[in-house]
């Protein structure tokens, strides 16, 4: 597989940790990205498996510690995904350093998908490869997850989920009206009877600095960074995704790329794989296809 070792770089005044990997004789990169919340550099168990294919096929791999998760300084939470993209976007550069490593390109799974979009926006890379990207804005795809979610809950009735997601928009409302953590405690305690454990139990995860980061981040919308891309984009989606709505990300990202604006360089390539779950997975072990897809999308992109 080549030589692993443990790295440590810059970003700003954050030190990020991270492993690298480089095949022997070298040959292309990649930078992956983890999702939400706080992301290591395995993304919990998503990305070993991945790695190790793309290290097989000769390419190098370069993923990191979200900041203030484990060897990284400072803490995602007190950012903005703007950060983040600059710590996708030092990644890159440290990587396209290392000797026989080049040409070097991003991955980004989930709301790792924004960040690498957003950091292929100040710099030029060679590709971007998103996997389980949402095409909209936060508030709107945990909207939709948290539908799933609730029509999923034994005994609840066609009013309860209603009354759910109602709560819900009242909570996305109140953070675009600067609410404080309190104040939104406040309305997680008016949740229907028959999702009040579930409510509190989702909630009991969210402090004061995660409120305020969710706060910064729920508007999001990736429509300006898919129009600003200068290269190609492969965009992955697991045909059984229960945290994403695929079939309105896919038009997104198709709708984007025919914008007349769209660079030419910036190509679309969108596979979607039946079964597969948010880290495309089918029963434990990654989607028919999909590694295979991955490794030779990435070696043959230009």
């Amino acid at each position: 597989m080549g030589s692993v070792r443990e790295v440590a770089f810059r970003s700003g005044d954050v030190e990020l940790a991270g492993t690298l990997v480089v095949p022997d004789g070298g040959g292309p990169g990649v930078v992956m990205v983890g999702g939400s919340g706080p992301s290591d550099r395995d993304n919990d168990t998503h990305f070993p498996p991945v790695k190790r294919r793309l290290a097989a096929a000769g390419i190098a791999v370069l993923s990191y510690d979200k900041r203030g998760v484990g060897g990284s300084s400072g803490d995602w939470r007190d950012g903005t995904l703007d950060d983040l993209a600059a710590d996708a976007s030092a990644a890159l550069e440290f990587l396209r350093a290392q000797p026989g490593v080049g040409p070097v390109g991003l991955f980004g799974h989930s709301e790792g998908g924004w960040v690498v979009l957003r950091a292929a926006g100040s710099m030029a890379v060679p590709w971007v490869v998103t996997s389980g990207c949402p095409g909209m804005t936060p508030a709107e795809q945990d909207r939709y997850a948290l539908e799933r979610l609730l029509r999923r809950t034994p005994d609840a009735a066609p009013p309860d989920v209603a009354a759910g997601l109602a709560l819900y928009d009242r909570l996305v409302e109140a953070g675009r009206r600067d609410a404080d953590h309190a104040g939104a405690q406040r309305l997680i305690a008016t949740s229907p009877p028959v999702f009040r454990d579930l409510f509190e139990r989702l909630w009991g995860e969210v402090d004061e600095r995660l409120w305020s980061f969710t706060k910064r981040k729920q508007d999001h919308d990736p429509v300006p960074d898919l129009l600003a891309l200068r290269c190609p984009l492969l965009a992955l989606f697991g045909g059984s995704d229960e945290l994403v709505p695929i079939a309105e990300s896919v038009h997104v990202f198709a709708a984007a790329a025919c914008h007349p604006g769209r660079d030419p360089r910036a190509t679309l390539t969108v596979e979607v794989l039946p079964h597969a779950n948010h880290r495309l997975l089918v029963d434990g072990h990654p989607a028919p296809g999909y590694l295979d897809t991955l490794t030779r999308w990435i070696t043959t992109a230009r």
